[in-house]
């Protein structure tokens, strides 16, 4: 098989920059590494975005990476377009049908899962919005203490002055049939992970039978420790070579 491309979909109140490390990485053993932007407006548009990429970016094999909410995007777009064959889910949903963030969310002890939302997130409206719907962003306490608690002090910073953000809606959105039950997954879990805990994380990498690999750390684990998602992703690529 060609050396496949490799795909890596970033996750909320994140960028393609979230990827750097491991990007260099695998940009230095030869692949060819692509970042696209992922919308955040919610699965269904969001899917049929990485979708219509992988079909009109990529030829050949494909890789295909999600980070956090990029996991449930990876896990509705990869059989709509492009020719995947393995997905890498880091500190990531892997939803099952009709599941939605929230809902894995409510009982894991996520940061996110308070009674007021408000304390954890800057709550923003935005043109055009349906009704109801606002943007989310992470406040910056969150953001240290949280979802990059193991990053330097200037780092999380630059997170939280250039996160973008996700829709409310976003989380409510149920997801559709899941492209792990027909394609093999590896899982990477930082088991100091405070936005999906490390619990919710296993069960859901468990349920899809993915390999599963931990690692000492936060929520962007692919940021502190990005040997450890190209470790995974490379037994990816070896397996379905």
């Amino acid at each position: 098989m060609a050396k496949p491309t490799i795909v890596l979909v970033h996750g909320a109140w994140a960028d393609g920059s979230s990827w750097n490390g491991v990007s260099t990485e695998l940009q230095g053993r030869g692949f060819t590494v692509l970042t696209p932007p992922n919308l955040l407006r919610g699965v269904t548009t969001d899917a049929q975005y990485v979708a219509s990429f992988l079909a009109q970016r990529t030829n050949g094999p494909v890789v295909l990476v999600g980070h956090s909410y990029g996991g449930f995007v990876i896990t509705n777009a990869a059989l709509g377009g492009g020719d995947v064959k393995a997905l890498v889910y880091v500190d990531a949903f892997m939803p099952d049908e009709g599941e939605t963030t929230f809902g894995v969310l409510g009982d894991s002890g996520s940061a996110l899962a308070v009674p007021d939302p408000t304390t954890v997130l800057d709550v923003v409206g935005y043109p055009g919005a349906p009704e109801g719907d606002a943007d989310a962003y992470l406040k910056p306490d969150a953001v240290h203490t949280a979802f990059a608690q193991d990053l330097p002090e200037v780092d999380r910073w630059l997170i939280a002055a250039s996160q973008r953000p996700l829709t409310l809606a976003a989380n409510t959105t149920p997801s559709g049939a899941p492209a792990w039950k027909t394609l093999p997954s590896w899982a990477v879990i930082g088991t100091e992970d405070r936005i999906i805990p490390p619990a919710a994380q296993r069960k859901m990498a468990e349920r899809a039978g993915a390999t599963i690999t931990e690692v000492d750390a936060s929520h962007v684990s692919m940021v502190s420790h990005p040997e450890v998602s190209v470790a995974a992703i490379l037994a990816a690529v070896a397996a379905v070579g």
